[in-house]
């Protein structure tokens, strides 16, 4: 009897690990992504802050862009649009903000990746001395949820005088703590180039989620300046972010 069931128990679990092999055959592999993909964004958000410091004097805005990659190689291209106040309060003329940007990206080793790349900002018709249009370098190294970005301009940073190579320094955190809510977290600081009364440290907290449809993100900001004004109000000031957008 004893036998009997060691053979029987045996049988069993031969058939159950052949049915195991056949599901993980049948399983198909995971699709390849294309060699060359392009895809667009949109978002309303409740307040547009760059670096901690509102560009829409506290106001919302829209946004828009289009990204291209090409996979084996991991370069890209993009490019990306909003409204902006924050010119025409320092006297000049022009309310959008266009990004453009090209950069290379992939993985060193199992653990890091790298991000490398330079982003033109343009102010159609800013009318600023120097100008508003600024160029920066950036690169950025990853691991995990965790990333440090530094970029630096080659030109005046955003109209101010004598601001060129001017760096920025971007800490992030980027994890899901529950059921596809992913916390945010970020500090930075920007060193402005011979302004050193324009230099501050900027921080975030917030979480986001994908809802399919869209994403909806909540974030708390600060940038601890009062050097930046628009129309009498304090663009760097504690504030909450509400984002709603839609890559597609």
């Amino acid at each position: 009897m004893t036998m009997t069931k060691n053979l029987t128990l045996i049988a069993a679990l031969t058939l159950a690990f052949a049915s195991m092999a056949q599901a993980q055959e049948a399983a198909p592999a995971p699709e390849a992504k294309p060699d060359n993909e392009v895809s667009y964004n949109a978002a309303v958000v409740s307040d547009y802050r760059y670096r901690g410091i509102s560009q829409t004097r506290l106001k919302p805005a829209v946004q828009v862009g289009a990204d291209y990659v090409n996979n084996p190689s991991g370069l890209y291209a993009g490019t990306w649009a909003t409204n902006i106040k924050w010119v025409k309060d320092g006297g000049g003329d022009g309310s959008i903000e266009w990004d453009i940007y090209a950069g290379k990206r992939g993985a060193i080793n199992d653990t890091f990746s790298y991000d490398v790349g330079g982003l033109y900002y343009a102010y159609p018709s800013n009318e600023l001395h120097p100008s508003a249009n600024t160029f920066e370098f950036y690169g950025q190294l990853s691991a995990g949820p965790f990333s440090l970005k530094y970029s630096q301009s080659t030109t005046n940073l955003f109209g101010v005088a004598n601001s060129k190579d001017s760096g920025y320094l971007d800490a992030q955190f980027n994890n899901e703590i529950y059921d596809g809510y992913v916390l945010n977290l970020h500090a930075g600081h920007q060193n402005v180039k011979n302004n050193g009364a324009l230099s501050y440290s900027d921080y975030k907290i917030g979480v986001t989620k994908d809802f399919g449809v869209v994403s909806v993100g909540l974030a708390a900001v600060y940038a601890n300046t009062d050097a930046y004004v628009g129309n009498g109000k304090n663009l760097g000031k504690k504030g909450a972010v509400l984002t709603i957008s839609k890559t597609f």
